[in-house]
C-alpha cells in the first residue's frame, strides 16, 4: 500500500469514527456519514456508465457471496458481518448531489445507482437517501440513468423514474439469483423473495420503464444448473423484463471469509469443490465462464431477450474514460 492509499483509507475509517448513530436495532445499526461527493467516477472503458452512486454503505440484504464487502474493511472493520450491521446513510446527499450536477459532469455521460450496495435496502424505507438523490436527477434534462437492486421497493419510486424519462433516459436492472424461494431465502436472507422482484419487474414494465433481469452472480453447483437458469429467464419474460445478463460467482478474500463458512454450514458436501473451484483465486476458470455465456446465449435466444438495455444505454464511444462495475469495483466506487 503507497501512502496516499494508506492516508485515503485513514480518512474513511474517520468519518466512520465520527459518524452519528441514527437507529440501533437487535442486529442491525444506522449511520450517517459525511460525504463530500455523491457521483463517483468510472475507469474502465467496457462498463456502460460513466458515473456511480451508491447511497449506502454497508447493505442489510446480507447476500452471502456479496463482492462488496470489502469497502468496510477500508472503514477499519476486518469482520465481514460488520458490512451488513452498521449500514452508513450519506449526511445531505441530495445536497452534495445537486450542488455536483454541472451539465459539463452529466453530457452523455451515464449515471449508474447500486453498482456495491442495494439503493433499495431496508434502511431506505427509514432514510429515503436513494429517493432523494432521484428528486435531484429529475430535475435535470438530458440524466441517463440505471439503478440495480434486488428489491421490489424500487416501484415506490416509479414516479420520479417518469420524470427522468420524459427527459432523459432511465432502466432498472433486476437481480435474481435464483427463483427457489427457500434457496434464494438462504443465499440473500434480508433481500425481498424472487416472487416480489419479480412482481417489481412487471410493475416497471407496466409503466414503460425499461427493465431487465441479472443472474447475478451464477453460483457453481448452487444456481448454475440450465433448468434453474432457463426457469429464471422464462419467469423475467413472462414478467415483462425486455433483456436479460449474467455473471459467474467471484470471491474476494472479504466474501471469502463469509461465503465459504456458509457453505460450510449449509452446504458442506460442496465445501472441498469450492476449495478446488477458487483455490487462491478469486474468479472461476474461463472455462466455466465461457460454458456460463454459451447457456445464457442459448436461453436468451429461446425466451426472446435482449442482451442489454435498449439503445439509450449503449456506453459511449471509449474515447470517453469510464469506471468498473462489480467485481471490478474500486473503493471509490463504493463511496
Amino acid at each position: 500500500m503507497n501512502s496516499c492509499q494508506e492516508s485515503s483509507l485513514i480518512g474513511i475509517a474517520r468519518l466512520a469514527s465520527e459518524s452519528t448513530r441514527l437507529l440501533e436495532k437487535k442486529q442491525v445499526e444506522y449511520f450517517e456519514m459525511e460525504a463530500k461527493s455523491i457521483l463517483n467516477r468510472c475507469s474502465n472503458i467496457q462498463m456502460p456508465f460513466y458515473w456511480t452512486i451508491n447511497p449506502y454503505r454497508g447493505c442489510e440484504l446480507a447476500c452471502k457471496y456479496c463482492y462488496a464487502r470489502y469497502t468496510h474493511e477500508y472503514m477499519g472493520m476486518e469482520d465481514g458481518e460488520e458490512f451488513e450491521r452498521k449500514i452508513y446513510s450519506k449526511k445531505d446527499a441530495s445536497h452534495v448531489l445537486g450542488e455536483e450536477l454541472t451539465s459539463a459532469k452529466l453530457r452523455n455521460r451515464p449515471v449508474a445507482i447500486g453498482t456495491a450496495t442495494d439503493p433499495y435496502q431496508p434502511a431506505e424505507r427509514r432514510f429515503f437517501t436513494t429517493r432523494s438523490l432521484l428528486e435531484v436527477l429529475a430535475t435535470r434534462p438530458g440524466i441517463a440513468l440505471s439503478i440495480t437492486t434486488k428489491s421490489d421497493l424500487v416501484v415506490r419510486d416509479i414516479d420520479l423514474l417518469k420524470q427522468i424519462q420524459k427527459q432523459g433516459s432511465v432502466h432498472v436492472n433486476i437481480s435474481i439469483t435464483t427463483v427457489k424461494s427457500r434457496l434464494a431465502r438462504l443465499l440473500e436472507p434480508k433481500a425481498p423473495t424472487p416472487k416480489r422482484r419479480l412482481a417489481a419487474v412487471a410493475a416497471l414494465a407496466q409503466q414503460g420503464i425499461p427493465v431487465g433481469v441479472f443472474i447475478m452472480p451464477v453460483i457453481p453447483l448452487l444456481t448454475d444448473d440450465v433448468e434453474g437458469l432457463n426457469e429464471i429467464a422464462k419467469q423475467a419474460k413472462a414478467a415483462g423484463a425486455d433483456y436479460l445478463a449474467a455473471r459467474p460467482l467471484f470471491l474476494m478474500s472479504s466474501a471469502k471469509k463469509v461465503f465459504l463458512p456458509f457453505i460450510e454450514e449449509k452446504f458442506p458436501h460442496l465445501l472441498s469443490s469450492y476449495r478446488k473451484l477458487f483455490g487462491s483465486a478469486a474468479y472461476l476458470p474461463e472455462a466455466y465462464s465461457a460454458r456460463i455465456r454459451k447457456q445464457i446465449d442459448a436461453i436468451r435466444l429461446k425466451h426472446h431477450l435482449a442482451s442489454h438495455p435498449p439503445d439509450a444505454f449503449i456506453p459511449p464511444p471509449a474515447s470517453v474514460p469510464q469506471q468498473t462495475v462489480l467485481p471490478f469495483s474500486s473503493e471509490a466506487q463504493a463511496s
